[in-house]
This record gives C-alpha cells, sequence and structure tokens, in this order.
C-alpha cells in the first residue's frame, strides 16, 4: 500500500496539474477582476478575489461547489475582518509565517514548496496569505471573547471519559440524516441540513425527514440506526453525541463526501469497556455503474463469494489499479462518510451504502479490523487522555460560540452584490 503522504503528495500534484489549465489566460485587469462584486457594510470583494478563492478551494479539493463556497467564505471572512479590527486584533509576522507553514505541513510541504505549487494554479502567494491571516485574527478574538465560557470541568471529563471507554463503557443510539456534497446539490443540501438541525425536535420529525431526505439506505427505516459502541463512532460525530440529550439534533457535520445531521436517541453505559478506536483498517472496491440494481447485485455476489480482505487480493489483480485499496489510517485521518459507515461494521462485514465520483462508482466498503491500543505520541508515550478530552470538549464548546456569533453578524451585516 502506497504510504499516507506519498498519496496525500500524488493527489495533490495531480490536483494542481489539472487546474492549471483552468488558470486565466487574459490578465486580471482585462477581464475586470478588480471590479467590486459584493460590499459587505463598507467592506469590499473584488471579482478577483472570488476567482481566486474559487481556484483556491479547488487546490485544496474543499467539500462543496468551489463558487458557492469562495463567495461564502469570503463573505465571512470580512465580517471577521470587521471584528477583529474594532478589538484591534493583527496577527504579527512571526504568528502569520508559522500559520503559513502550518498549513501547508497538511500537504507534506513546507510554506515556499506550497505556494509555489498553488501559483501553477493561478493562485497568488497573497491570496493564501489572505486565507491564514484571517483565520489568525478570527482564532484570537473567538479565543479572547468564549475562551473563559468554554472552559471543561473535571466532572465533565469524567463522564466524558467514562462514556468513550476508558473507565467503563458505553453504547449510543443514533438516527442518521446523510445529505451528499456533489456538486450540483453541495448549496442546496448544506442549507436543507442546516434548517433540519434547527427546526426537528421529535423523534417522530427526525424520522419523516430521514425517510424523505437521506441518500443513506437507512432512510427506510426512518434514519435509525443499531446500538454502537460508543467507541467504535467517528470522533467528531462521538465528540457532538456527548453535548447532546435524548432527542436532540446534532449541528450539521461535515463527512467529507457528504453531510450528517445525528439525532441523539439514547445514550446507556455498559459494564463490559468499550474501548475507542485508534486506527481502522478497511478494503474498497470500486463498481462502474453507481447505485443502480445491476451493480448492488454484483457488489451482492462479490461479498457472498469474498470473506475477508485478504480474500479481495485475488479479484483485485485483474481489476484497474485505482478501483482496489487497502487503507490504515487513524480514525481522525479516515474520510468522514467512509468513517461512519466503519462505524457500524464488525470485522470483515460490508458496506455499500456510499458512491464515488457523482455517483459513477459503488463503494463496496469492507472492514479488515480496528486497532484499540491507547495512543502514544511521537515519541512512544502514552497520551494524556484528560487533556486530550479537554481539549476536544473545549474546541467543540468554542467553535460552536464561535458559529453562533458570526451567524449574528452575518444577519446584522448589509450585504450587496452588484
Amino acid at each position: 500500500m502506497m504510504p499516507k503522504h506519498a498519496l496525500l503528495t500524488r493527489i495533490f500534484a495531480f490536483t494542481i496539474t489539472a487546474l492549471a489549465f483552468l488558470a486565466p489566460a487574459a490578465s486580471a485587469q482585462q477581464q475586470g477582476l478588480f471590479q467590486t462584486a459584493i460590499t459587505v457594510n463598507d467592506l469590499v470583494i473584488t471579482n478577483y478575489e472570488l476567482q481566486q478563492r474559487e481556484l483556491f478551494l479547488n487546490v485544496l479539493r474543499a467539500p462543496g461547489n468551489a463558487k458557492t463556497e469562495a463567495r461564502k467564505g469570503l463573505i465571512d471572512d470580512r465580517l471577521r475582518l470587521m471584528e477583529t479590527r474594532r478589538a484591534g486584533i493583527t496577527p504579527t509576522e512571526e504568528q502569520i509565517v508559522e500559520g503559513m507553514e502550518e498549513f501547508a505541513s497538511r500537504a507534506n510541504l513546507t510554506a515556499d514548496e506550497f505556494i509555489k505549487a498553488v501559483s501553477q494554479a493561478g493562485v497568488s502567494a497573497e491570496t493564501f496569505r489572505d486565507f491564514v491571516i484571517a483565520g489568525l485574527a478570527w482564532r484570537e478574538l473567538v479565543q479572547g471573547r468564549f475562551g473563559a465560557r468554554s472552559q471543561v470541568s473535571e466532572p465533565e471529563i469524567d463522564r466524558a471519559l467514562a462514556l468513550q471507554g476508558t473507565t467503563g463503557g458505553a453504547r449510543v443510539l443514533l438516527a442518521e440524516i446523510v445529505l451528499p456534497l456533489a456538486p450540483q446539490t453541495a448549496e442546496r443540501n448544506q442549507a436543507l441540513a442546516q434548517r433540519l438541525s434547527e427546526t426537528i425536535s421529535s423523534e417522530g420529525a427526525f424520522s419523516a425527514a430521514a425517510r424523505r431526505y437521506s441518500a443513506s439506505p437507512t432512510r427506510g427505516r426512518g434514519g435509525r440506526l443499531e446500538w454502537l459502541p460508543l467507541g467504535n463512532v467517528p470522533p467528531q460525530i462521538r465528540a457532538a453525541v456527548l453535548t447532546l440529550g435524548p432527542g436532540e439534533v446534532s449541528e450539521p457535520l461535515n463527512l467529507g463526501n457528504a453531510i450528517g445531521v445525528f439525532q441523539l436517541r439514547g445514550l446507556e453505559e455498559t459494564d463490559a469497556g468499550s474501548p475507542e478506536t485508534q486506527a481502522l483498517e478497511y478494503a474498497t472496491v470500486l463498481f462502474p455503474g453507481g447505485r443502480t440494481a445491476e451493480t448492488l447485485a454484483q457488489a451482492k455476489a462479490f461479498e457472498e463469494r469474498y470473506d475477508t480482505c485478504d480474500d479481495l487480493y485475488t479479484p483485485a489483480k485483474d481489476l484497474p489499479p485505482e478501483y482496489f485499496e487497502r487503507t490504515v489510517l487513524p480514525t481522525a485521518d479516515v474520510p468522514g462518510d467512509i468513517a461512519l459507515e466503519l462505524a457500524k461494521l464488525d470485522s470483515n462485514e460490508v458496506s455499500t451504502a456510499l458512491t464515488r465520483q457523482n455517483g459513477q462508482f459503488l463503494v463496496y466498503l469492507m472492514l479488515c479490523g480496528r486497532t484499540l491500543d491507547i495512543p502514544l505520541d511521537e515519541n512512544g508515550e502514552e497520551v494524556d487522555l484528560r487533556s486530550r478530552v479537554r481539549e476536544q470538549l473545549f474546541n467543540q464548546r468554542i467553535t460552536s460560540y464561535a458559529d453562533s456569533f458570526l451567524e449574528e453578524l452575518r444577519a446584522d451585516a448589509i450585504i450587496v452584490e452588484q
């Protein structure tokens, strides 16, 4: 199997190369790109900035419609800029350089290498720099404004540790609504997920919405899942669940190729321990044809013939290389929609709930196994679980405050498109 960093580098390089052909041939001035496109209160967003952000999001392979997300992101950045200026917050040059290096490191690049790479797709260094500055300033503002209110108490950490199985065990009963983020549906489904999250207040209403809107096979039973060990649930979903009461609904959670809304139906402690999954090993096989009856029948025959992940190497030798992959990743690095399906499986069980490339391929997903050991840091020492849980709960809490504050700013702003 290709190492993760090598795979990321190849994906990143391929994306850069493909997008280079999309870079504008004429100068920005010739196309009127520096004209005002949007005003947010008294702050201006130009056509050039919109184009740059869209290219940048494409380079990052960000979910959703790049054009829509570029507009939304730049409006939000102007609102953030307005507030950080009011608070007198300006990141230092040292902070900016550090922030750029940290961001570039996610693609296994230095900041200079990242800038050189994205420039091949027409993205300027200033666009990258401005993106980082906006994030740094907003983070400082949010920490100062909501940090004290987001602190986590020792009893809250005790409860979270108990529920995650480090001192006992727990299982959770959820319902799900999963909406795809294909380019043609991303904007509509993101708005729908937000509306459902804000308006659903009962299990009956959630069930009806799941039957009507969800793209998951669970839609036929109102989105209801079976009991799951809490340690199997993907970290981002688990963190959201721990803040809910029975019947309450989560904020929309980005799952990579989809967006999910979850309702807590039940949570109970168990006598047996439920250690948190630290890494997942899984195999995927792509079937051309999407979720057609014929393709699903082919996948079913495949499942009946091959019992384990090791067995899949037999048919894989006759498939195009990109159609088969066996992967081992820390749970935090597993794509969200895959992690959600794996949470429902035991070893060597199969899911055919997912598709790729706008529904053109059915994903045959098999769980090979879970690693349940206590995590180790880079020095090979056990991670301080209390500190990690404190950080997880704090980040979720402060993010919720920040998102609500940004919603208020957006509601009060005067936004005009030219």
